[in-house]
């Protein structure tokens, strides 16, 4: 997407507006090329490509891309050939090859530049996960241990016992939202883990742990209440706004 104060306008006295625009009146024999300084469309893109600095490097090169264009459909005005040698059509050939392959890199600039970008589109975690490693040997096994391990495996296929997790104790998002707030009292900060549930278990406090920090995140989004974490992974601190 091309902002209005990066676009490249020309002022060559027999148009004046956007090139792009002035590239498709051109090809389309809309407007008279003869009247169209080539010095003048050269210093005046210098100058915007100076007002860039450094910036925006596929717009620069696009821009390039409908000047070289321009100045080919100009020559073609200044040097009419009606019969032109052999060495000629093979420049000629040549510098459309080039056009091309300049049209050819614009595209993939623009096609690179509209992907998803990183810290744009797509925001990484703050800090990386440290997992533990646990190196283990190679297994040493013998026949009878072989056996052994088989035997146990079929009887306790035979015996089809089935499996019965105990109920988990889970707090959800809701019920953390209403505990929360409703024991906010003042201005002070309290910290989240302070609000949990008594679970011994803990995969039950983890869970309790994620509703209550998605309670919080709804109560910020509210405007109720106001979130500090002092450091990344520390304890999130929450007090009430009004």
């Amino acid at each position: 997407m091309v902002r209005e104060e990066e676009a490249f306008r020309v002022e060559l006295g027999a148009f004046s507006g956007p090139l792009d625009v002035l590239l498709d009146l051109a090809r389309r024999q809309k407007v008279d090329l003869a009247g169209i300084s080539v010095v003048a469309l050269a210093e005046q893109y210098l100058a915007w490509l100076e007002s860039l600095r450094g910036r925006r490097l596929a717009l620069a090169a696009e821009y390039l891309v409908m000047a070289a264009w321009l100045v080919w459909l100009r020559s073609q005005l200044l040097l009419p050939a009606p019969e032109r040698a052999p060495e000629a059509d093979r420049e000629a050939e040549g510098l459309r090859e080039r056009l091309a392959a300049l049209e050819a890199v614009r595209r993939a600039a623009r096609w690179l530049e509209e992907r998803p970008q990183l810290h744009r589109e797509r925001l990484p975690r703050g800090a990386g996960e440290r997992l533990p490693v646990r190196h283990e040997g190679p297994v040493v096994a013998d026949l009878p241990s072989l056996v052994g391990a088989w035997f146990r495996l079929a009887v306790r296929a035979e015996r089809g016992r089935v499996v019965r997790l105990p109920p988990r104790r889970l707090w959800s998002p809701e019920t953390a939202l209403e505990h929360i707030y409703r024991r906010l009292t003042g201005r002070e900060w309290h910290e989240l883990a302070a609000f949990l549930p008594p679970f011994s278990c803990g995969l039950e406090r983890r869970a309790a742990l994620a509703s209550g920090l998605v309670a919080c995140l709804e109560l910020a989004r509210r405007g109720e209440v106001e979130l500090r974490q002092p450091r990344p992974f520390g304890p999130l601190f929450v007090r009430r706004l009004a």
